[in-house]
């Protein structure tokens, strides 16, 4: 009996053969040219599989990098008035440690050829966000006041992606993220949780 490997419950390796095809498609007819239709048959995946994934498209990319803010941002609430910068330092490398080339990495570095820009600004800044909120929230818990809180928020926030971005830029294989991170806060010296 022969069987349809795309019948029945999408293959494990689903959400891997989706991020694939979605890759491809945007560096061969540009991001916003590429719809979730064109994915999934790309794919050999039914659309309904293509949501048990991913919320839309965007997500395709921001997905792996999503599941890291979200634990950085659960363990950066648990700590409370424990909240240092070395502690917080800490849980935002755990963000980067060993970061492995992904859709993300491949849409930061051919940003251009995949007609990007404008769509990687925006999320972007969203992530920038939710991670600076939960940065500054942490800092005023550890008693710091809240201009400084939002302040070091937004630097450390902007270090995370700035540094996937330009790791991801210099082609994402080359050295780790972590590596980068950790020069770019060192940049920050003349706030509190300076290094």
């Amino acid at each position: 009996m022969t069987t349809d490997s795309r019948a029945g419950r999408p293959r494990a390796s689903s959400r891997e053969t989706l991020a694939e095809a979605a890759c491809e498609l945007f560096l061969e007819q540009g991001y916003e040219s590429t719809s979730v239709a064109d994915i999934t048959r790309r794919a050999g995946v039914s659309r309904s599989s293509f949501f048990n994934y991913f919320s839309s498209k965007s997500d395709v990319l921001w997905s792996g990098l999503d599941e890291r803010i979200d634990r950085a941002i659960a363990s950066l609430q648990s700590l409370g008035p424990d909240a240092t910068g070395d502690a917080v330092r800490g849980i935002l490398l755990l963000v980067v440690r060993d970061f492995a080339p992904d859709p993300l990495a491949l849409a930061l570095r051919n940003a251009a050829a995949m007609g990007l820009e404008d769509e990687l600004v925006r999320d972007t800044g969203l992530r920038h966000a939710r991670l600076s909120a939960a940065i500054a929230e942490a800092a005023v818990e550890g008693g710091i006041d809240v201009i400084r809180a939002d302040i070091l928020g937004a630097a450390h926030a902007a270090a995370v992606l700035s540094s996937l971005r330009v790791w991801a830029e210099q082609g994402a294989g080359r050295g780790s993220v972590e590596t980068v991170l950790l020069d770019a806060l060192g940049t920050i010296h003349d706030l509190p949780w300076g290094i």
